[in-house]
């Protein structure tokens, strides 16, 4: 086969080729890349496999919304149909533009044919193979435009049937998404006639539970009042100890009547002894002298302790007062007073350290024991006691008793003394009383903890006014001491006793400063 040669234009003479006509347009600014194959064959490149065509993409898409269309709500495939029928009027707008550009394809190459014959009758020679050559590729190019031309009419006709068919699958989709919209209105309306059923079912209620409400609270009251009657009965209450206190009192009222007997009993000697002098003078005797002598000697042993006498309750929980009952005492801020405890074997005077006020908190290991305190100014010297031992708090040993068969018991108490220096915070702590030791917490915060030992020391405080029957002294260790005040004098006194108890089953003795406790506290 002969190829045209470079020098192809050179041969020719320009005047012989016409010029082409001013009304051909067109579809690119540049000659198609073909490619002559076998046989002559004009071949077009293929293109590359990694951009598909948009018929291609179409009937992708396609396929996937019919496998999508059981597992795709009908807003999302009414959105793919209408997506779909967008990109096959792009597909058929692109086929009416390829149609035309095929058209003015038909055109340009029936006026390349009519030149290259024009031209073939003006040249001879190996010049017109040349264009015998050219004018039958030109027709081979005009059967593979007619060709692509019957395969575009195909494929537009096919382009066609998908639109209609997304056109058609996109008003179905229309009418399901109108006919899911009405049931979905159905449903809210159905929901919100049980919501208002709901309402009124509720409202009917309410008035039914307000009707009954009244009578249900005073069932409820009569049931507490017989859980506190039954709590009262099993549990130590204030209405027991009010009890234990009023027995106490019966019993305090028989030894006061049974002592002013007896005081009346010496003023009626008293008065006889003026009758009996005359008898006494003449040596004669009497039954009553031998008493009126003995009560005149206990008068001139006493008259150094009657300008003072002790004011109080001489049971524990309560504080003893050393007052003046004449005008001649001396002032007692101007004396030093000391307190002492009057052992019961033997009579023996103990000391009780730091108890140098005129008031006195009884604690219990008072219990049992006569007081005395010694009003001292220069060389004068009072002395002051109880008229027996101090009795224990009605009912406190049973409180005490219950208490020990806890584990830990907490008492609520506030810090009034660290260290001996004031502590002004009023923050509630909280007393843990345990079988093997004691802490101190406020909140969730420690600020003592020690277990039982030697160097503790546990005791009322010794003066200090009248909340001093609710306070207490604790030495944790040596550095380190609290003043605690609590609710009551009965709280106080449990917890030194309990305290004492646990120290006790312990092996260590814990009392006061300068205390000896013996087995027997």
């Amino acid at each position: 086969m002969t190829r045209v040669g470079r020098d192809f234009g050179n041969t020719m003479q320009k005047e012989a080729v016409p010029a082409v006509a001013a009304d051909v347009s067109f579809a690119t600014n540049k000659f198609p890349n073909y490619k002559i194959g076998a046989n002559n064959r004009i071949m077009e490149p293929k293109e590359d496999p990694k951009i598909p065509s948009m018929k291609d993409i179409v009937a992708k898409e396609t396929a996937q919304l019919i496998e999508q269309q059981k597992r795709l709500s009908v807003r999302d495939l009414a959105s793919k149909f209408e997506k779909g029928l967008a990109a096959a009027t792009k597909l058929s707008e692109e086929a009416k533009l390829r149609e035309a550009v095929s058209l003015e394809k038909h055109v340009l190459l029936k006026k390349l044919r009519d030149a290259l014959e024009s031209l073939r009758g003006r040249v001879a020679g190996r010049n017109k193979d040349d264009v015998d050559e050219a004018i039958s590729m030109v027709e081979a190019l005009a059967l593979q435009l007619t060709q692509g031309e019957g395969e575009l009419l195909q494929e537009k006709a096919e382009v066609k049937r998908l639109a209609n068919f997304l056109k058609q699958a996109t008003e179905d989709a229309k009418k399901l998404v109108e006919e899911e919209r009405a049931f979905a209105r159905v449903e809210i309306e159905n929901a919100k006639a049980a919501v208002q059923r709901v309402e009124e079912a509720l409202q009917e209620q309410e008035r039914i539970a307000r009707n009954s409400g009244s009578q249900n609270l005073e069932n409820l009251m009569k049931e507490v009042q017989e859980a506190r009657r039954i709590r009262m009965l099993h549990q130590p209450s204030k209405v027991m100890d009010m009890e234990h206190e009023l027995r106490a009192l019966r019993v305090q009222l028989a030894q006061k009547s049974m002592y002013s007997l007896q005081l009346q009993k010496e003023v009626y000697f008293n008065l006889s002894f003026k009758s009996l002098y005359p008898f006494l003078s003449f040596g004669y005797p009497h039954p009553g002298a031998r008493t009126a002598k003995l009560e005149m000697s206990k008068r001139r042993e006493g008259n150094n302790s009657c300008s003072y006498e002790l004011d109080g309750s001489e049971t524990l929980g309560s504080y003893l007062r050393i007052i003046p009952c004449s005008d001649r005492a001396p002032v007692l801020s101007e004396c030093s007073v000391q307190w002492y405890r009057i052992s019961p074997e033997g009579g023996k005077k103990e000391l009780i350290s730091g108890a140098t006020k005129s008031i006195y908190a009884l604690e219990p290991y008072d219990v049992g024991r006569n007081l005395v305190a010694d009003i001292i100014l220069d060389d004068q010297r009072f002395a002051v006691t109880t008229t027996g031992p101090i009795d224990p708090a009605p009912g406190l040993g049973n409180y005490v008793e219950a208490l020990v068969r806890k584990s830990e018991t907490e008492f609520n108490v506030v810090v009034t003394q660290v260290n001996g220096k004031d502590n002004h915070s009023n923050f509630v702590h909280v007393l843990h009383v345990g079988k093997m030791r004691i802490k101190l917490c406020k909140g969730r915060i420690t600020k003592a903890k020690e277990s039982y030992s030697s160097s503790m020391q546990l005791c009322g405080v010794r003066g200090g006014g009248n909340a001093a029957a609710q306070a207490l002294f604790w030495q944790v260790r040596k550095g380190l001491s609290f003043v605690l005040a609590f609710e009551s004098e009965r709280e106080r006194n449990a917890a030194i006793m309990l305290a004492r108890r646990f120290a006790f089953d312990c092996n260590i003795m814990l009392a006061g400063p300068g205390d000896r406790a013996s087995h027997g506290t």
